[in-house]
């Protein structure tokens, strides 16, 4: 039986899907195994990364026969941390998803097996466009294992550029620009870890959001 590791190295947002994406392989007959560390990560056949944060070792990429990492962005152009938020920031409603090789010590710059989409109606909070990233790597990472002996990698083609790490301080609202036209940075919050905030008369104030239900009148 193959055996297929899905790696989430931190407490990440994804690690729910990690699962689920682990389930659904158990039902393909493979044994799947979800790993918190890359030294728990067993020989095999793929390692899926999701949601990584480190960059994994070359012995421990030599594990699995192949490795293999989700990014949100057209690569090469939109390496880095955060793509799907940046990419809403800049007012993006197609999001490219790429599945593609990991290579050691280099990030988002191995050969590209698969690539997708999200589309986004430009309303969608935190949670919502989450759920959409989700649910496309899970696909992108099945469809790796049912089609494999179909899947003909390419290198990636262009200028490449790259994305910077977000921090909390990114979350910070203009009180002198309306709410409407930070929309998108309300969009990329996350109430609970950065949550929008400003400042107004020396004091800080955190402004969560969330979508109210609508209710007939």
């Amino acid at each position: 039986m193959k055996r297929v590791n899905v790696l989430v190295d931190n407490e990440s947002w994804i690690l729910p899907y990690a699962e689920i994406l682990v389930r659904d392989l158990k039902e393909r007959k493979i044994d799947a195994l979800l790993c918190r560390s890359a030294a728990s990560l067993s020989e095999g056949w793929i390692t899926f990364l999701l949601g990584c944060t480190k960059l994994i070792s070359e012995k421990d990429l030599k594990k699995s026969q192949h490795n293999l990492v989700v990014h949100e962005s057209a690569l090469p152009k939109g390496k880095g941390f955060a793509p799907v938020a940046w990419q809403i920031l800049e007012g993006a409603h197609e999001i490219p998803v790429s599945l593609i090789e990991a290579l050691p010590n280099k990030a988002d710059a191995g050969n590209i097996w698969l690539q997708d989409s999200i589309y986004l109606k430009g309303t969608e909070l935190c949670s919502e466009w989450r759920r959409l990233q989700g649910e496309c790597s899970i696909c992108l990472c099945l469809k790796a294992v049912d089609d494999y002996q179909n899947i003909k990698p390419v290198k990636q083609q262009g200028e490449e550029t790259f994305y910077p790490r977000r921090t909390p301080i990114d979350s910070e609202l203009n009180v002198h620009d309306s709410l409407s036209s930070q929309f998108n940075l309300l969009r990329v919050v996350d109430n609970q870890h950065y949550p929008a905030f400003f400042y107004h008369d020396g004091k800080k104030y955190v402004l969560k959001i969330e979508q109210a239900d609508i209710e007939d009148d």
